[in-house]
């Protein structure tokens, strides 16, 4: 399966997500990372602080495909498999890994290797080599 080679919007997704990084740290002190942004939020709602700027921030990540769809006319085509069974199980170790990785990619790949931490460099370096792993296994292994 071939991907769609795309700098040049790759590289503006790039910028507007280490803006959005820094607002998010400069504003509020806080790392943009995805998986701690909503445990806070999911605390805020069993009764904890007050977290404005995470909601903004999960809002802005549910309403950019509508808006890319607003102005291209259509989304991306995507594949997504139609394997239940695997999906659960990745959503798990999804979920398990940003749990016991104390974050998630967007964490320690975009905060955490900015800020120069080496806990985020063997993190990230750890996401990336199960990904290619996966993905060689997925598309020359076990999916045919």
């Amino acid at each position: 399966m071939a991907t769609e080679f795309t700098p040049f919007a790759s590289l503006i997704g790039g910028m507007l997500i280490g803006v959005s990084a820094v607002i998010l740290m400069g504003l509020n002190g806080r790392i943009a990372g995805i998986s701690g942004i909503a445990s806070r939020l999911l605390d805020a709602r069993l009764g904890g602080s007050e977290e404005r700027p995470g909601l903004f921030f999960i809002g802005g990540l549910l309403l950019a495909a509508p808006v890319y769809a607003f102005v291209n006319g259509a989304l991306p085509t995507q594949t997504v498999s139609n394997n239940l069974p695997l999906l659960a199980i990745a959503g798990l170790l999804v979920g398990f890994g940003s749990v016991f990785g104390n974050g998630c990619t967007s964490g320690h790949g975009v905060c955490g290797l900015a800020r120069l931490s080496s806990r985020s460099l063997v993190a990230t370096l750890t996401f990336m080599a199960t990904a290619f792993v996966s993905v060689y296994l997925l598309r020359h292994v076990i999916g045919g």
